[in-house]
Formats: structure tokens, sequence, C-alpha cells
């Protein structure tokens, strides 16, 4: 018996179901114009965004961070000489500064609630630090506590 004739099929058979499409669309990843598309459950159309809070500038996180950075780099050069000293004191100061600033930025800055129409009516709120692009109107899928664009 000749196995080549077989072989040669069998590898022809699995190369052209490699092309096939697992789209019942063919070509198109939407359906056609008057069929349904398969329902999403944790998607739908933001109808509202409200900001909470305001925006910090940090500079109540400088200055105490300044302060503190000034206290820690003066304490860890106190048994040097008087001009090591100094320069730890500022160089601790302006790190401290730029941390605290940095710090009250990030934890007490404004946010977003964002409020959710779902496909299957409910709304959903959701409260996040950025948008990414979303605004009202926008479709976006609610999921890790967020609402991401879709």
């Amino acid at each position: 018996m000749n196995i080549r004739p077989l072989c040669t099929a069998a590898i022809a058979a699995l190369a052209l179901a490699g092309c096939a499409t697992s789209s019942p669309y063919y070509g198109s990843t939407s359906p056609p114009y008057g069929a349904s598309p398969a329902q999403c459950y944790d998607c739908g159309t933001v109808v509202r965004i409200e900001s909470v809070g305001t925006p910090r500038s940090g500079a109540t996180g400088a200055v105490l961070g300044g302060i503190v950075g000034a206290a820690a780099g003066r304490e860890l050069a106190e048994d040097e000489s008087k001009g090591r000293r100094n320069t730890a004191t500022v160089a601790g100061a302006v790190a401290g500064a730029a941390a605290g600033a940095a710090i009250e930025r990030n934890v007490a800055g404004a946010h977003y609630n964002v409020h959710v129409r779902m496909n299957d009516g409910r709304i959903v709120v959701v409260s996040q630090k950025d948008l990414g692009g979303i605004r009202e109107g926008s479709y976006v899928r609610v999921y890790n506590g967020r609402a991401w664009l879709r």
C-alpha cells in the first residue's frame, strides 16, 4: 500500500481547514442588517460622568515633605562636618518636597463617577481616577471595578 498519497491528502485537508473562518458573517465582525449581535452582560452605554473632588496642586505635601526630608537629612549627617550636614539637609528637603507633592497629588486627586446604562437596562456607577478616553455616549464594558472602552 502506498502511504504517500494518503499523507498528502491529510496535509492538504489540514491546510484548507486552517483557511476556514470561525465567524458566521464571513469576513465581517458585525452581524448583517436585521440580525441581533451577541449580548454582552457587562457592557453598556455611558449616560453621565461626574467629576468628584478637586485636583490638588501638591503644595501642602511639598512643604510637609520638605520639612521631614530636611530633618531626616540633618539627622543622618549629624556626625559629619558642618558643610556635609548642610548639604544633606538641603538634599533631604528637596527629595522630601518632591515625594510629598507626588504623594498628595496621587492620594487626594479628583476622580470620576461614571454612570453606565447596561444592555439589560440597569444603571451601574463606577468610580475611577482616569477616564481613558471615555465620554458620555461611549460604549463600555464594566469589569474590575471600572469602565473600559469597547
